[in-house]
């Protein structure tokens, strides 16, 4: 043993020297064997030394475990802390390059507008003219000249790359108006003639600069809810050009456009000798009117800010900042710029709540529980629209308990699969309950919604448990187990305040109701067959063993007395049709009132009082007919038990389960016009 542990201590290493070769191991191995068996040895060797390495590695990561998690968590952090550092350097740079830009923007601007007053027409028609002739080379979009104003701004070609992958798609050549951003494709065969490919309004579209990460490199992404594209220009001075004069040109639409709103706003002085005082003005010549200050950095961002959020999926963040913009306007009056700054921020809020509807959509992955909504649904509610929250928070999560009971594998054992379909579903309407009253605590006219919601599930649950139970035909124990189990689970959500019980019984109730009449079809098919058989005979049970297991079965039942109708060796006093429906009827009995709950009350009283006519028929006509007077002492004997012991246990019993006693059992019990025997007759007859 000693030698074998050196020689895997030296083999070990062998195999760890930094100067260790494979192949020149294998010849000098081959070379040195003597043959097979050394081999196997050394190859056993090998394999011990490998188990060994395996456990010690397992034995480390389990130790390490909890390590490598957290320095995941410390990496993932730290991802999100460069990505925004990142994402601050690019504000700070752009927000650098726009000084500057704008600067040379204002030269370049005075010395157009000198131009442009001294050749107003040719000025306009170059621009004009230059967009026409680029756009006669691309087809498909001769309407963009229809819009007056428009001009061409710049141009290039650029390379697309897919978002998710990063892989190149096409070769796109790019025109930027002075209101919009138009993307073609080049033609196959034929040079420099393109496609119209998408044409994007620059309102709606947001640049971001994308990191360098070579060879991914020169890019730039355009936002676009709720898409986004990735492009690469040819060189890093291109690209510049791109980000810088696509921020110009958003920024002078929108100066542009507000110039333009503001003169169509501003009413135009009428020609009369006198103008009315203005009530609103002071004596000083000051205005009442309160300014409303939108020139605050966080407000002149907001809407590029909340459009980095949304694709960012950042949405808790953007929805403190919409949040922070009610705050400041709260009190402050509704002037036109703050109308116009509304219809800006409107139009993310809708962006935003799309991408929060189809975050809960049930199309979306169901595997987190309802967990998993609480973050889309809180940022909904939030914004106002709870009601749609709620509905779809409760799409989802029966989209969530319908997969889940599908997935569920049907066992042989029905009770066992039933087990497991309570299990699943109550806990997951538990879990769901308990969510939806965190997420909507504070909007009560949400509940209405859950309870409703909560029956079409159940529903569905009931489905899913009569296909199994019911539609299969299985025994009616095996039913009132079931049925037993289902209510447990019910009873559960009373904790939380949800009693569900009565809708319970209000679904199962007409497969109950099937299920007994079935089973009183059977019981009274097999009370006939035998009493078409019957003899009256008194029963030989052979054997003390059998007598004393009769004893105990319909000690069972509720017979305490059946002693008295036991005889010598083994004789038993009562025929074995009435002793088959005893045994019979009170199985019945007692599995029916496991699924016993009001609405079913008259069902198994009829069910009961079919059953039991059926024996009192047979007896009365047995002694009608019968001519022999001992055989017809036997028949009346039988007929005492029947009614002084087994009608009165049935009697008893429906009251004990029911909970009040039955009028029509004690009605038929009196009515019978049998003769009861007297203890002489009945002695005789023993």
């Amino acid at each position: 043993m000693a030698e074998g542990g050196g020689s895997v201590q030296r083999l070990r290493r062998q195999l760890e020297s930094s100067s260790f070769q494979a192949e020149q191991y294998v010849k000098l191995l081959s070379q040195q064997s003597d043959g097979d068996r050394d081999l196997q040895e050394h190859r056993q060797r090998i394999q011990s030394l490998a188990d060994e390495t395996a456990q010690s590695l397992k034995r480390n990561v389990y130790q390490n475990y909890r390590q490598f998690i957290e320095t995941a968590k410390e990496i993932s952090y730290l991802e999100g802390e460069m990505y925004q550092l990142s994402h601050i350097l690019t504000e700070q740079k752009s927000i650098m390059e726009s000084v500057t830009q704008a600067l040379l923007y204002t030269d370049r601007s005075e010395a157009a507008r000198e131009l442009q007053a001294a050749f107003p027409k040719e000025a306009e028609e170059g621009k004009v003219r230059n967009l026409t002739t680029l756009l006669e080379k691309v087809e498909g979009c001769k309407n963009l000249l229809e819009t007056p104003g428009r001009y061409l701004v710049y141009n290039g070609d650029l390379t697309e790359f897919d978002v998710d992958n990063m892989v190149l798609i096409q070769k796109v050549h790019a025109f930027l108006m002075n209101d919009c951003l138009l993307i073609a494709t080049s033609v196959p065969n034929r040079r420099g003639i393109y496609k119209y490919n998408a044409l994007h309004n620059l309102d709606d579209l947001a640049v971001v600069n994308v990191k360098e990460n070579p060879p991914m490199k020169d890019m730039f992404k355009i936002l676009m809810f709720p898409e986004s594209r990735i492009f690469q220009a040819e060189n890093a001075k291109i690209k510049k050009e791109w980000l810088e004069i696509l921020e110009q040109t958003k920024k002078s639409k929108a100066l542009n456009e507000k110039q333009k709103q503001q003169e169509e706003t501003t009413p135009q002085l009428p020609v009369v000798p006198e103008m009315p005082a203005n009530p609103f003005i002071d004596e000083d010549g000051t205005s009442d009117e309160v300014e409303v200050d939108l020139t605050i950095d966080w407000i002149q961002e907001l809407p590029e800010d909340l459009d980095v959020c949304i694709a960012q999926r950042n949405f808790e963040g953007a929805v403190d900042l919409l949040d922070k913009l009610n705050s400041y306007l709260e009190d402050k009056p509704l002037t036109h710029p703050v109308k116009e700054l509304k219809s800006k921020v409107d139009e993310r809020v809708r962006q935003l709540t799309d991408v929060l509807v189809f975050e809960l959509s049930p199309d979306r992955s169901l595997r987190g529980g309802p967990k998993a909504t609480r973050r889309a649904v809180s940022q909904l509610v939030r914004l106002g629209q709870s009601t749609k929250a709620c509905e779809l928070f409760l799409k989802n999560q029966a989209a969530a308990v319908q997969t889940a009971i599908r997935q569920l594998r049907i066992e042989g054992a029905t009770l066992l699969y039933i087990h497991k379909l309570c299990n699943v579903f109550f806990t997951s309407l538990l879990e769901t309950a308990k969510e939806f009253e965190m997420d909507f605590a504070e909007n009560n006219g949400c509940y209405s919604a859950f309870i409703v919601w909560s029956r079409l599930a159940l529903k569905m649950f009931v489905d899913a448990f009569s296909k199994q139970v019911f539609d299969s035909k299985e025994s009616l124990s095996t039913a009132a187990e079931c049925v037993k189990v289902a209510k447990e689970h019910c009873k559960q959500l009373s904790e939380i305040g949800l009693d569900l019980t009565f809708i319970l019984h209000a679904l199962l109730v007409k497969d109950i109701k099937a299920a007994l009449q079935s089973y009183k079809d059977i019981v009274i098919e097999a009370t006939k067959h035998r009493n078409s058989e019957e003899m009256w005979r008194r029963m030989n049970l052979m054997t003390p063993e059998a007598l004393g297991k009769l004893r105990e079965e319909m000690k069972n039942c509720g017979i305490n007395n059946f002693d008295q109708y036991t005889g010598d060796d083994c004789w038993v006093n009562i025929s074995y049709t009435i002793v088959a429906f005893t045994k019979q009827t009170m199985a019945f009995l007692e599995e029916a009132l496991k699924l016993y709950f009001p609405e079913l009350h008259m069902v198994l009283l009829e069910c009961l009082m079919e059953i039991i006519l059926v024996a009192i028929q047979h007896v009365d006509y047995s002694l009608r007919c019968e001519q022999e007077s001992e055989k017809k002492a036997f028949i009346r004997q039988n007929a005492s038990f029947l009614y002084e012991n087994v009608l009165v246990v049935v009697e008893k019993r429906f009251e004990e389960g029911v909970g009040k006693p039955a009028k029509q059992l004690q009605e038929l019990r009196n009515s019978s016009r049998l003769v009861r025997v007297n203890p002489e007759s009945t002695t005789s007859v023993v």
